[in-house]
């Protein structure tokens, strides 16, 4: 998905457990998972009532808060002073020293699920908007951000230094949260070439590490996609030399998704040998990167195994059974306590041709945002309905609707690792011969489903992609 949107626009050491989670005050009006880690520890202590765990830090919160202060002589209602009702710096200290033995809560505490998330630079003023008020709610933000020439240099394609990313980059650090900028590259000989090159990878390593430092940064995000097999072990010291120059910076790495052979392979059918060629090492992602960012998403017919099984039309954006297949391969080289879920907030339209006897075939029209779906289906009167793989999504016949040119979607290109026209063997939920078209794409509830499943499989967390302002509202209500 991200080199769609930049084709048609021009796409350390780990810190402990617990950092994020005691990273700032809480205070009447805030909400978060932070905050649901503190309701956990007051319910476990008696303070606050069972089930009252909604992450918003209300009067009720505020209350058992100062309980809690004036049972440990922080502060109370006669003596009042700075920080009562507030959960401080000292308030936490004494909740975590009196909770090291409470069971399950002393869990939850530990391990709250990290939400993160894309800034394209295409749509820097919306996005940032959108996220600002949210940012309580997040552990880190990816700005996306820097490209790269084919000499391989940066290029602040976002221009980081100027606003509204200035402001907005120092409110991020006023609520704790990281900001960890991406670095995109799409083009795997110009990758193969800068990283086979000891001077010319030193080099990349050497300007990435200055610009972090330079810009007191949290981090990096490094995104090379469509990278070769060869690659693999010139990436792999490409990593391992950004590592030893990065010092307590954070290294997120950002890749796409590897699926199991049983799921790209039915029973019978011939596994081709360079099958298992991959271009990332898993083991040597999880001994470098600080975050792993699965890109689970951008799925379409690609799964065989789902294609046969769930009914037509199907061509997600990112079935809960696939990303499980994704995550579960991945966690046997990477410790799931480095892997991030990426979830997608965009959707892709397709036509659909029924094939008498040998299923469907799918050509991917163009990806959009929500609003463009919804003024679709509010155009012609249709209901989106849940789809087979839990999304949202409906279909129509074409003639009701003159040419449809992609107003409000992001790209009329298409990812490489996307099926532009393939015929899946899809379960018929329908007689008709004629060709049709189909919407599918991914809205709150279809994010609602990652982020059970990131809580489910125990992974580090969840990152969107992206934050632009056009995705579904609802998201908001999630990523909590």
């Amino acid at each position: 998905m991200r080199r769609i949107l930049l084709v048609t626009f021009l796409l350390s050491s780990l810190v402990p457990l617990s950092t994020f989670a005691a990273s700032r005050s809480l205070s009447l009006g805030l909400s978060g998972s932070d905050v649901v880690i503190l309701q956990n520890a007051l319910i476990a202590k008696k303070y606050l009532p069972e089930g009252k765990n909604t992450g918003y830090f209300g009067p009720l919160t505020q209350t058992a808060v100062q309980k809690f202060q004036c049972a440990q002589s922080i502060a109370c209602a006669s003596t009042g002073g700075v920080g009562y009702g507030v959960y401080g710096p000292r308030t936490r200290a004494m909740l975590t020293d009196n909770n090291s033995s409470v069971g399950s809560a002393s869990i939850s505490i530990a391990n709250p699920l990290e939400f993160s998330g894309w800034i394209p630079y295409w749509r820097t003023a919306t996005g940032t908007q959108d996220v600002l008020p949210h940012l309580s709610q997040l552990t880190s933000v990816m700005p996306f951000g820097y490209t790269m020439r084919s000499n391989g240099t940066l290029v602040d394609t976002a221009h980081l230094t100027e606003e509204p990313w200035v402001s907005f980059i120092a409110e991020a650090k006023r609520n704790h949260v990281r900001v960890i900028p991406s670095v995109m590259w799409g083009n795997g000989n110009s990758i193969h070439r800068i990283l086979s090159n000891a001077k010319t990878r030193i080099a990349l390593e050497d300007e990435i590490a200055k610009v972090v430092k330079d810009n007191n940064f949290d981090g990096i995000d490094i995104d090379f996609e469509a990278k070769k097999h060869e690659t693999i072990d010139y990436f792999s010291t490409f990593l391992k030399g950004l590592s030893q120059r990065m010092g307590n910076k954070w290294i997120y790495c950002t890749v796409e998704a590897r699926m199991p052979i049983t799921d790209r392979y039915l029973l019978g059918q011939t596994v081709p040998p360079d099958a298992m060629d991959y271009a990332n090492d898993y083991k040597a992602l999880n001994k470098y990167c600080d975050r792993v960012e699965i890109m689970a998403y951008d799925q379409g017919v690609i799964s065989r195994k789902l294609n046969k099984a769930r009914t037509a039309p199907y061509a997600p954006v990112a079935d809960p059974a696939w990303v499980e297949s994704l995550v579960t391969l991945a966690m046997k080289d990477i410790d799931k306590k480095k892997i991030i879920i990426g979830v997608p907030t965009y959707g892709y339209e397709y036509t659909v041709t029924p094939i008498p006897g040998d299923g469907y075939q799918y050509k991917v029209l163009w990806p959009f945002n929500f609003k463009y779906a919804m003024d679709i289906a509010k155009q012609l009167g249709i209901t989106p309905t849940r789809t087979s793989a839990n999304e949202i999504g409906f279909s129509y016949d074409p003639a009701r609707l003159a040419a449809i040119a992609p107003k409000n979607g992001e790209s009329s290109s298409v990812h490489p690792q996307m099926v532009t026209s393939s015929v899946a063997d899809n379960a018929s939920s329908s007689s008709s011969s004629q060709p049709f078209n189909y919407f599918a794409w991914s809205d709150a509830q279809a994010i609602a489903d990652k982020v059970a499943l990131a809580r489910k499989l125990g992974v580090r967390g969840v990152a969107v992609f992206k934050f632009d302002g056009g995705e579904d509202q609802k998201i908001w209500e999630v990523l909590k």
